[in-house]
């Protein structure tokens, strides 16, 4: 399998940011890690290994992207401000840096984006922010709602961040078009811990006439990486 390491200095965020790609061609995945996880995660925890199949045979090429977690919405040693404003820089580095490379890396012109945990809030609200980038949303065990990371702060940067609260004043009606021609998909496990939040943004798309897949998997508590490696198998 082709692996390569990309390293550039990012001008919105102020340092370098490392990149691995694994793949030769096909249609473009973007990987979020989990919560303060690092652009090795997917190979670390076998996600990698599960979509083998695929990138060897070059129907998908994955793009594995760092996080800033630590230094954002987890980072309790600074303002919630301080917070909320180093996020925005990094969805700013993801819409105007990461996303043409994904492109510019797969041989078509549609992106699909995952994440498992708070992988999957970023993949989502990427995906919401700017669906006419993105043609495939398969969120992991997601919680869409930034709030608890802020500690009561709230502005206006924080509700065009947080999915839950800008999704439902959506009205562009562009935006909204581009939003109900991409593909979403929520999974989670009966008994995982961000089920709650998954029917929470279900709801919201739906009173929004967006629509989208819920993959409830009966029995199952979901939240970890073996489940994780069948879902993202299942649903791509």
């Amino acid at each position: 399998m082709h692996r390569e390491h990309v390293q550039w200095y990012s001008s919105r965020l102020g340092r370098d940011m490392e990149i691995l790609t694994y793949g030769h061609a096909g249609t473009p995945i973007l990987a979020f890690p989990s919560s303060m996880g690092r652009f090795y995660e997917w190979e670390d925890f076998g996600m990698v290994g599960a979509l083998h199949d695929q990138l060897v045979s070059g129907q998908n090429v994955l793009v594995c992207v760092d996080s800033v977690d630590h230094e954002s919405l987890y980072n309790k040693g600074v303002d919630p401000y301080v917070r909320i404003r180093r996020h925005q820089q990094y969805e700013q580095y993801v819409f105007e840096e990461v996303i043409p490379f994904a492109y510019d890396r797969g041989s078509n012109d549609f992106l699909m984006v995952s994440g498992a945990s708070f992988g999957a809030f970023h993949a989502a609200n990427i995906t919401f922010q700017r669906p006419w980038d993105v043609g495939k949303l398969i969120a992991m065990s997601g919680a869409y709602d930034i709030r608890a990371f802020l500690d009561g702060f709230y502005n206006e940067d924080v509700y065009f961040s947080n999915p839950v609260d800008y999704l439902p004043g959506l009205d562009d009606p562009e935006t909204l078009r581009a939003l109900r021609d991409t593909h979403l998909i929520l999974t989670t496990g009966e008994h995982d811990p961000c089920r709650e939040p998954t029917e929470r943004l279900s709801t919201i798309l739906d009173d929004k006439g967006v629509g989208h897949h819920v993959d409830f998997v009966p029995g199952s508590f979901g939240h970890d990486w073996p489940w994780w490696q069948e879902q993202i198998v299942r649903h791509l």
